[in-house]
């Protein structure tokens, strides 16, 4: 179990979702009827994270100097709450690996993030401890398909660059590891997503293969924020 405990700083709200546009943009109704244009930080396909009519969570964000001062936290898909925001995972796993509360990782105490490997790329976390350097790059993993957490929801070229630059690493020496957050509890396995993107599939089994760790960790999603959760089991293979 990982012991993840992202609180979020300002107490989410319910409104119902109309409709998502223009990428970063969602339309939503109050309980008083009211609608609201809120920021969405994902800019992903958010496939089988529900649609229009859905159910979701938003966020004050308390800043006034923000356009949209709301953001969408989190949606309904079946009976499942799904964590949409692709700016969390970062603050959730950074905090977990500051605390020492991802298992394999303890012995790695000094943490940095967005550092450069020294190519071009910028991973998410580079940790550095007696045990040596180890390079961890974070994904949020929002996709369910056939009961399994899949990733990525759409082609991401970045995010197979980021696999190549992981292999590098490796073997240079280092260690490296994908680091896959699934922000919903309804899965209990983790796949690549082959039907969406077989490159990026491809990438993370020769990833696999060259020595990079593949670390699924599912959350729980509460109206509270992000929580403790299992290391998932994994089968890379098309099948």
């Amino acid at each position: 179990m990982v012991r993840l405990d992202y609180r979020y700083p300002t107490p989410l709200e319910p409104a119902v979702l109309l409709k998502r546009y223009k990428r970063f943009l969602a339309d939503v109704r109050h309980p008083d009827g009211s609608t609201r244009t809120v920021h969405l930080a994902n800019p992903g396909s958010m496939r089988s994270c529900g649609g229009p009519g859905s159910a979701v969570r938003i966020r004050d964000s308390g800043n006034p100097k923000r356009k949209l001062p709301y953001s969408l936290e989190q949606i309904r898909s079946g009976r499942a709450w799904v964590a949409v925001n692709t700016a969390l995972p970062n603050l959730v796993v950074g905090a977990a690996l500051a605390r020492g509360a991802i298992p394999g990782f303890e012995d790695h105490p000094a943490i940095r993030a967005e550092v450069s490997d020294g190519a071009d790329s910028r991973l998410d976390f580079l940790l550095e401890g007696p045990a040596g350097r180890c390079w961890v790059e974070v994904k949020n993993t929002t996709l369910r398909e056939a009961g399994e957490a899949q990733f990525p929801d759409s082609v991401t070229s970045r995010g197979l660059k980021h696999l190549h630059a992981l292999m590098a690493l490796r073997a240079r020496g280092d260690r490296a590891a994908m680091l896959y957050l699934v922000s919903r509890a309804d899965v209990s396995v983790f796949r690549p997503a082959w039907g969406i993107d077989p490159a990026y599939a491809a990438g993370l089994v020769a990833a696999e293969a060259a020595g990079v760790e593949v670390v699924p960790v599912r959350c729980l999603v509460t109206p509270q924020g992000l929580g403790a959760g299992p290391v998932l089991p994994y089968h890379l293979a098309r099948d």
